[in-house]
C-alpha cells in the first residue's frame, strides 16, 4: 500500500474481521502485514495490545511482550518504507565480500565509517559517492548503509533511482489531482538520509532530457536543508560532474563529501561482491 510517490508501507494481505474472544474487545481487521525479510505475520487485537500497554504492571511478561511488539512494527515499517527492493533486503555491511582485494576492503570500509558515523555527516550534510563499474556491488553497500542506520541509529532512508524521480514528475505533469513536482521535491528531501541509485545511466537528450536539472533541485533542496545525499553512478568522476551539472557536484564535494571507488570488473559472471 503506497501512502507516497517513493515512501512505501507494508502490504496487507487477507483483511478479514476477527474476534479475539475476550469479553467487551470489538471485532477488528486481522491482516496478514508484510515483513522486510519477506514473511507475513497476522496483526492482533488492538484492544489487547492497548490493555497490555498502559493497563499492565510493566514487570509483566504481557506488557514486556507488547512494547517489544511495538518496536518490531515501527521497525519493519521504517525499513519498508526505505524502498529497499527483497533482491537488495538481505544486503548488510558484513555480507558484502571483498576477499584480498584491497581495493574492495577500501570501498567496504569507507562505506562502514559513513554509517557508523552517519550521525555527524547528517549533522554536516555529507555527501558519499558510490562510483564505478556495473556489478560491482555499490548498491549492495548503498542498501547496507541505509539498513544500518534505520536499524541501529533510528534514522530515516529511501532509495530511488534516477529514472523513477523523473517518471514521478513526469506523471505529476499529467495528473492535477496528483502530487506536484514541489510535493515530489519536499518529499525527498524529508529523510534523513535519500540514496539516489543508477545516476547517469542514460544519454541524455539535449533539450529533451530534464533529469540532470531534476536531479539538481533535489540535491539542492537537501543542500539547503543540510542532509546527505549518496549518489550511485557507472560513470567517471568527470562524466558525473558534466552530467549533473558544477553546481549539483560542488553542493556533493561541499563539507569533506566522501569518493567510494569501485575500480574492479563486475561479479555478475560469477564473483561475489
Amino acid at each position: 500500500m503506497t501512502v507516497s510517490k517513493f515512501i512505501m508501507t507494508p502490504e496487507l494481505a487477507e483483511t478479514r474481521e476477527k474476534l479475539c474472544g475476550i469479553p467487551g474487545h470489538l471485532a477488528f481487521k486481522q491482516s496478514l502485514v508484510e515483513q522486510f525479510d519477506g514473511s507475513w505475520t497476522l496483526s492482533t487485537c488492538p484492544a489487547c495490545r492497548w490493555q497490555a500497554l498502559y493497563n499492565t504492571p510493566k514487570d509483566r511478561d504481557e506488557h514486556l511482550r507488547a512494547v517489544k511488539e511495538v518496536a518490531e512494527e515501527r521497525l519493519n515499517q521504517d525499513l519498508i518504507a526505505t524502498g529497499i527492493t527483497p533482491r537488495f533486503r538481505k544486503c548488510s555491511l558484513s555480507s558484502y565480500v571483498t576477499g584480498d582485494d584491497k581495493a574492495k576492503q577500501r570501498a567496504l570500509s569507507i562505506c562502514r565509517k559513513y554509517a557508523e558515523g552517519f550521525e555527524g555527516h547528517l549533522e554536516a550534510g555529507r555527501a558519499l559517492m558510490l562510483m564505478g563499474e556495473i556489478g560491482t556491488g555499490k548498491t549492495h553497500l548503498a542498501c547496507a548503509i541505509l539498513q544500518c542506520i534505520v536499524r541501529n541509529h533510528g534514522f530515516s532512508g529511501l532509495i530511488v533511482t534516477a529514472e523513477s524521480i523523473t517518471q514521478a514528475v513526469t506523471d505529476s505533469f499529467r495528473n492535477n489531482s496528483g502530487p506536484t513536482k514541489t510535493d515530489l521535491i519536499n518529499e525527498l528531501a524529508s529523510v534523513d538520509l535519500l540514496v539516489i541509485d543508477e545516476v547517469g545511466v542514460h544519454s541524455v537528450r539535449a533539450g529533451k532530457d530534464f533529469t540532470p536539472s531534476l536531479l539538481h533541485e533535489v540535491i539542492d533542496r537537501r543542500y539547503q536543508l543540510i542532509k546527505p545525499t549518496i549518489l550511485v553512478s557507472n560513470q567517471k568522476p568527470d562524466d558525473l560532474h558534466n552530467f549533473i551539472g558544477p553546481r549539483a557536484a560542488d553542493r556533493l564535494r561541499e563539507n569533506e563529501g566522501l569518493l567510494a571507488p569501485f575500480t574492479w570488473k563486475s561479479a555478475r559472471s560469477g564473483g561475489l561482491a
